[in-house]
C-alpha cells in the first residue's frame, strides 16, 4: 500500500472515530439534560434558633448544626415517609396531646412518638411495639398489659400514660427534658453511665452511640419540618388530614368468647373493631380481673 492510499485510510478512520465520539457525547448530554430536567435541589432550610420543650439547642456549635441538618436532610427528603406521618399526626395528637398535658410532659414529646415509629403501630427488630415502641419489659413495669390475648403497648391512650410516666421520672432524675428524651432511646442506667464516665450532665456534651447520638436531632428535624410544612415542600391542605375516627367506648366486664360474633351483633365486622382495637391479639378477649374499654363505630 502506497502512502497516499495509508494516508487516505487514516483520514477516513480518524472522520469515522470523530463521528462516532460526537454521537456519544450527544447522547450523554441528552442523558444530562433529562436526568436533570424539571430537578432543583437545594439545602434544607436550618432554623437560627430551635429548642426542645423549651431548653435551646446550642446551633452555634458547628458540630451540632451539621448534626441537625442531616437529620432534616433524610427527613424532609423521604418525602413518601414525610407525607404519611403528615398525614397521620392530626388523629394521633388528638389522643396525644391531651394527655401529655394533663401530665404536666411538655407538647414536644409528641414528636418523639413520630420518630419512634412514625405514628404507626410498627414493631422493631428487638421486638419494640406500638406509636411509643415499648419493650415488653418496660412495658409491664409502666403497668401495660401483656397477655397472649392483650398488648396495651397498642393502646394508644395506655400507652402514652405509660410513655408519660417514663419521661417525668427521666426528667425528675437528670433535671432535663432533652435528656430525658436520650434516657427514652438508650435507657436510663445507659444514660446515667455515660454521665458518670465522661464528667458532663448534658445531651449536646456527650459522645454517644450512634443511634442516641441521633436520636435527639431525629425528633428536632421532625418538629421543625411538621411545624412548617410549607418550608420544605409540603402543600398538604386541610382535607388530606385522615380525620378523627368517631368512635363510642364500650365497657367490656365480661369475657367475649367470639369477637367476630360480638362485632356482628354491634352492627360492625371483625375487621373494623381489630383496627380500632389493635390490642386485642385474638379471636377472643377473657376478661380475667380487669374491666376494659372498646372502641366501636359511632352509630348515628
Amino acid at each position: 500500500m502506497n502512502t497516499k492510499s495509508i494516508l487516505t485510510v487514516l483520514l477516513s478512520g480518524t472522520i469515522l472515530l470523530s463521528i462516532i465520539l460526537a454521537s456519544r457525547y450527544t447522547e450523554i448530554d441528552d442523558q444530562e439534560d433529562n436526568m436533570t430536567e424539571g430537578r432543583q435541589i437545594y439545602p434544607v432550610l436550618i432554623p437560627a434558633s430551635l429548642d426542645f420543650c423549651g431548653e435551646p439547642v446550642p446551633l452555634g456549635r458547628f458540630e451540632i448544626k451539621e448534626r441537625l441538618d442531616r437529620e432534616l436532610l433524610v427527613n424532609a427528603f423521604w418525602q413518601s415517609n414525610a407525607t404519611l406521618i403528615i398525614k397521620r399526626s392530626k388523629r394521633c395528637f388528638k389522643i396525644i396531646e391531651p394527655i401529655l398535658k394533663r401530665n404536666g410532659v411538655p407538647e414536644d414529646f409528641k414528636y418523639l412518638a413520630v420518630a419512634e415509629s412514625g405514628l404507626q403501630n410498627a414493631v422493631s427488630s428487638a421486638g419494640a411495639k406500638g406509636i411509643w415502641q415499648f419493650m415488653a419489659s418496660s412495658a409491664k413495669r409502666y403497668g401495660l398489659e401483656i397477655t397472649d390475648e392483650v398488648d396495651e403497648r397498642y393502646d394508644l391512650e395506655k400507652a402514652t400514660e405509660a410513655a408519660c410516666e417514663y419521661l417525668l421520672k427521666g426528667h425528675a432524675q437528670f433535671g432535663s427534658w432533652t435528656m430525658a428524651a436520650a434516657a427514652y432511646n438508650r435507657g436510663k442506667n445507659g444514660i446515667r453511665r455515660d454521665l458518670k464516665k465522661q464528667l458532663i450532665s448534658d445531651y449536646y456534651d456527650m459522645h454517644l452511640n450512634s443511634e442516641t447520638a441521633r436520636y435527639v436531632f431525629r425528633i428536632l428535624a421532625f418538629k421543625t419540618i411538621m411545624q412548617n410544612p410549607k418550608l420544605y415542600g409540603y402543600h398538604i391542605k386541610n382535607k388530606d388530614y385522615y380525620g378523627i375516627i368517631p368512635t363510642q367506648n364500650i365497657t367490656v366486664d365480661t369475657t367475649i368468647g367470639n369477637l367476630s360474633e360480638y362485632a356482628n351483633q354491634m352492627g360492625t365486622n371483625y375487621h373494623i373493631l381489630k383496627t380500632l382495637n389493635p390490642w386485642i391479639l385474638r379471636n377472643q378477649l377473657p376478661v380475667r380481673n380487669d374491666i376494659y374499654t372498646i372502641k366501636a363505630p359511632l352509630v348515628d
